[in-house]
C-alpha cells in the first residue's frame, strides 16, 4: 500500500503546484492517460495519450489551462494495492468543483495507466469553453 499512498500524495502535490517534472516522475516511461480532456486540448479523435514524452505535452497544456472550477477537494482514496482511485465530488466546502474520478494502475512504484472520468458539471465546463 505504500506505493499507492505515496503516489496519491505526490500527484496531488504536483497538481497543486503545477509542477510538470514532479508529475512526470510518477509515470512509467510507457504510461498512458485517458480522458475527455485529451481530445479537447490535443485536438485528437482519441482521448488517449501514450508515453512519457507525449504526457509531457499534455500535462503542460493541462497546467496552462486549468479553470478555477478545477479544485482539489477530496475525502481520501481507495486501493487494492495495485489500483488507486478517488473522487473529486461536485459539491465541496468552497462550492461546485469539477467532479472527476481518477483511476491509476500502479506497477513497480509508478503510474502505468491513468484514467479520468468526468461528471456532468465537469463536462459543462469543457463544453462551455472554460478549459483552454
Amino acid at each position: 500500500m505504500q506505493d499507492v499512498e505515496r503516489i496519491y500524495k505526490l500527484w496531488d502535490d504536483a497538481l497543486g503546484k503545477r509542477d510538470l517534472e514532479a508529475s512526470l516522475a510518477l509515470y512509467a516511461e510507457d504510461a498512458s492517460i485517458e480522458s475527455p480532456l485529451v481530445c479537447h486540448l490535443m485536438k485528437t479523435p482519441e482521448g488517449i495519450v501514450q508515453g512519457r514524452e507525449n504526457l509531457r505535452a499534455f500535462i503542460t497544456r493541462v497546467f496552462q489551462t486549468n479553470p478555477p472550477q478545477r479544485k482539489r477537494f477530496k475525502k481520501g482514496f481507495f486501493s487494492d494495492g495495485r489500483v488507486l482511485t478517488w473522487e473529486y465530488p461536485r459539491q465541496s466546502p468552497e462550492g461546485h468543483q469539477m467532479e472527476l474520478v481518477e483511476v491509476m494502475e500502479i506497477e513497480d512504484g509508478l503510474i502505468r495507466r491513468h484514467r479520468v472520468y468526468w461528471g456532468w458539471y465537469a463536462l459543462s465546463v469543457l463544453r462551455d469553453g472554460h478549459h483552454g
